[in-house]
């Protein structure tokens, strides 16, 4: 795959990284998060696709990206398409601290070590080129604003970043509700993401044990909107290891 262009789950976690402290929005949510933007990247390479509410390895070569390629042979270990729900929430938690560290090895971040109340080890990443983390807002915030259908990529990344719970940490207050409401419109505009977006949120609230319901089954629109609201969630210190 190359390291010409970042990743979805990359420009996730860049997205909820707070530029001032340097904790990341949405912690609990967010490892979710990223597992499914793992999914997205893979399927726009052309390892897998969707099954319905399964994920199917169509292509078990590797990417070249060791995070994304670890996913892939978890993946084409089960022998038969998962869940994606299943999958999310799995026990791969972590993935932010792989992926923090993934960015600091690449020169996207740098660590801060400090101390929270003066004794437990913490650790706070900043960005060390802000012009990234501008360009990646930049692109939501051109979809939001125009209204014109965004790329698979942006799409995805603007589902996943409702799912998770992203949206008041990008628009907040009472004057970003009309962002927030449209970022999670952008859910429609990209099938792998809207399927795995709606898996994060699912996990959170619960109902990973059963199967999405046919869209055009009767109530389902219903279903859909409830599923849609993500759980809220509060800014945490990364915690190093």
């Amino acid at each position: 795959m190359g390291r010409s262009r970042r990743t979805i789950p990359e420009e996730l976690l860049l997205l909820a990284l707070d530029p001032t402290t340097g904790t990341t929005a949405q912690p609990q949510s967010l490892d979710l998060g990223l597992a499914g933007a793992q999914l997205v990247e893979l399927a726009l390479a052309g390892r897998i696709a969707p099954d319905g509410d399964r994920i199917a390895v169509v292509m078990p070569r590797p990417t070249g990206d060791p995070t994304l390629d670890s996913a892939l042979e978890l993946l084409r270990r089960r022998g038969s398409p998962v869940r994606a729900v299943h999958w999310i929430g799995g026990p791969r938690l972590g993935l932010r601290q792989i992926y923090l560290a993934h960015l600091e090895r690449c020169g996207m971040v740098h660590a801060v070590a400090g101390q929270m109340c003066g004794v437990l080890p913490t650790t706070r990443y900043q960005a060390t080129d802000t012009a990234i983390s501008r360009d990646i807002r930049a692109r939501l915030d051109s979809a939001i604003r125009t209204g014109v259908p965004p790329d698979p990529r942006t799409a995805a990344l603007a589902a996943l970043a409702h799912a998770v719970g992203l949206g008041k940490h990008l628009y907040p207050g009472n004057e970003g509700r009309s962002s927030r409401s449209r970022l999670r419109d952008l859910i429609r505009h990209d099938p792998m993401g809207g399927l795995v977006a709606h898996a994060v949120m699912d996990v959170q609230n619960g109902v990973a044990a059963q199967p999405r319901r046919n869209p055009s089954a009767p109530g389902s629109s219903r279903q859909a909107a409830v599923s849609m609201q993500p759980r809220r969630g509060g800014m945490a210190r990364v915690a190093a290891h």
